[in-house]
């Protein structure tokens, strides 16, 4: 039986996220937003096409008006307008109006790419999230956030749209390859450290469990991640205060991202990210010295860097001033007030961030010192 976590906006039912094991209850709640009348399109990339899309393409037709699919190239590279306007034409081409909806099957680019495409055709159609990566589950996915790149800037097209639905097959984390699986987990943690240090202290507990994939350890953790994330984005659906907490390691982490050339996975780079604000943090005095050591030390179990080889610091540092939470000329930091508390901070300095940047700097001089 699948479990359900409502979202509500304005204390108002808005969808719900739909946990199960499988894609067997996926057509009774699609049934439920009356897909018969409506035409379908699932838009999915290379690498999950290969899994699922045909899969979910034989569950849809028949049961609907319509039911085609959009595959473009896996890779963050193509979260860009070029492949919206390839969907917009796509969808052109096979008729679909206004009372229409869009599948997004993947991980976070499907998913940010989808839910873009689905509020700017026709000035917005619905469209459902089916995410297959960890941290698109646990959380791209939810809260309506959706965007594509612009010149290797992250997200920096976007709108706010809300899904008709998420419905998370959970069984689909145990197809990822470990390096995707270990960089959604950099998300799972994050929402540890900005909200509940009980949450972070039992991922910690069940650390060889999620390893192995448990399918049951990793539903219970994906459920405890959403549920945060719920709680955040029902309080600030368009990120005018408390949803900012959810970007704890994002500034510097989105840096490092667009200075690697997206060479490293979007979670690898937050876990940099968090590092780096830890650092700040008990620079700061607001962690201790052993707290950013523990912190830092706990990404090394599931698999996540806590140093990058040969970054240079000033040019970190001037692609935090191009990120889309620059307020007022300053950067809405996120630090650690303690494990399970975050702050949001404008006073960080240049020279604070450029000491955090050489903090998690590794060089091959690095050893001889």
């Amino acid at each position: 039986m699948a479990q359900r976590l409502p979202i509500l906006f304005n204390k108002k039912p808005c969808y719900d996220i739909v946990f199960s094991k499988a894609f067997d209850e996926l057509l009774e709640e699609l049934r439920e937003l009356g897909v018969d009348k409506k035409r379908l399109c699932i838009v999915t990339d290379s690498n999950v096409d290969k899994l699922y899309g045909e899969e979910l393409l034989r569950l849809l037709s028949g049961k609907c008006l319509k039911a085609v699919k959009y595959v473009f190239p896996a890779g963050e590279e193509n979260k860009n307008l070029d492949t919206v306007r390839k969907v917009y034409k796509f969808l052109i081409e096979e008729g679909f109006d206004r009372k229409d909806m869009l599948v997004a099957l993947g991980g976070g680019v499907v998913g940010d790419l989808t839910g873009f495409a689905a509020a700017t055709y026709l000035r917005g159609i619905d469209f459902i999230q089916i995410p297959t990566t960890l941290l698109a589950q646990a959380d791209s996915s939810i809260g309506g956030k959706t965007g594509v790149d612009f010149d290797g800037y992250k997200n920096m097209v976007g709108a706010f749209k809300m899904p008709r639905l998420v419905y998370m097959n959970i069984s689909v984390l145990q197809t990822l390859e470990d390096r995707q699986f270990f960089s959604g987990f950099a998300e799972i943690m994050k929402h540890g450290l900005i909200k509940d240090h009980i949450y972070y202290e039992w991922l910690i507990e069940n650390m060889y469990e999620i390893c192995e994939r448990n399918l049951d350890t990793l539903e219970e953790m994906v459920i405890r991640s959403c549920g945060i994330k719920k709680l955040v984005v029902e309080k600030d659906p368009t990120e005018q205060g408390e949803r900012a907490l959810l970007n704890l390691g994002h500034t510097i982490g989105h840096a490092i991202e667009k200075a690697k050339n997206f060479e490293l996975y979007h979670g690898e780079c937050v876990a940099l990210g968090v590092v780096a604000a830890a650092y700040i943090s008990w620079k700061k005095e607001m962690l201790s010295m052993d707290e950013f050591y523990e912190i830092r030390d706990m990404f090394v179990p599931f698999y996540l860097p806590i140093s990058v080889d040969h970054i240079d610091p000033q040019t970190i540092l001037g692609l935090t001033k191009s990120d889309k939470k620059m307020e007022g000329g300053k950067i809405k930091f996120v630090l650690l007030k303690k494990i399970g508390k975050a702050v949001i901070d404008t006073t960080v300095t240049d020279e604070e961030i450029l000491a955090a940047i050489n903090e998690i700097n590794f060089s091959e001089e690095d050893l001889y010192e």
